[in-house]
C-alpha cells in the first residue's frame, strides 16, 4: 500500500508531480495516521510523524515518489453577510469567541451549518445563505509553526 509521509502546503510543492487526488471534508483533514482512499479508488496510508491540519491544495508526499493533491469536499455551510462592516466584525467576534472554524470569503464569512449558531447570527443582525461548498477555514494564529511567548 502506498504511504503518504509528509505534507507540503499549497504553492510549496511541484504540483505537476501529483499522481492522484484525495477529496476530504474539513473534519477529515486533521490527521496523523489513517487509511484513505484516493479519488482514483486506490487506497493509501497517511502516515505522518504528528497530527497535521491539511488544507485544500496541499500535497501529500508519497514515500515512493510523487504527490497526492488534497481537495476540500463540498459541505453544508452557512454564508454570513451583514449590512455594514461593523456588524460583520461583531458577528466574527462572537464566532471566534466560540472557537468555531471560520472561512473568510471576500466580504462574507463561512462556517459549517449549525442551526443554533445561525439563530445567534440572525439575532446579531446577520443575513444567512445556506450553501454546499468546499470549506477551507483559517488555520489559526498558532497552527503554522513555532512561536514564542515573551513574558514581562
Amino acid at each position: 500500500m502506498r504511504r503518504a509521509v509528509a505534507v507540503h502546503s499549497r504553492g510549496h510543492w511541484p504540483e505537476e508531480r501529483a499522481t492522484d487526488t484525495v477529496t476530504l471534508a474539513y473534519v477529515d483533514r486533521h490527521r496523523r495516521r489513517i487509511r484513505l482512499v484516493a479519488d482514483s479508488g486506490d487506497a493509501f496510508l497517511l502516515d505522518l510523524p504528528r497530527a497535521h491540519r491539511i488544507a485544500a491544495g496541499d500535497g501529500l508526499v508519497l514515500d515512493g515518489g510523487g504527490y497526492i493533491r488534497v481537495r476540500a469536499a463540498p459541505e453544508s455551510l452557512l454564508e454570513i453577510q451583514s449590512t455594514d462592516r461593523a456588524g460583520l466584525l461583531r458577528i466574527a467576534w462572537h464566532l471566534g469567541n466560540r472557537h468555531l472554524p471560520l472561512q473568510v470569503a471576500g466580504e462574507r464569512l463561512r462556517i459549517r451549518a449549525d442551526h443554533v449558531i445561525a439563530e445567534m447570527v440572525v439575532g446579531l443582525g446577520g443575513h444567512i445563505t445556506r450553501l454546499e461548498a468546499p470549506f477551507d477555514p483559517e488555520i489559526g494564529a498558532y497552527a503554522g509553526g513555532a512561536h514564542t511567548h515573551t513574558g514581562a
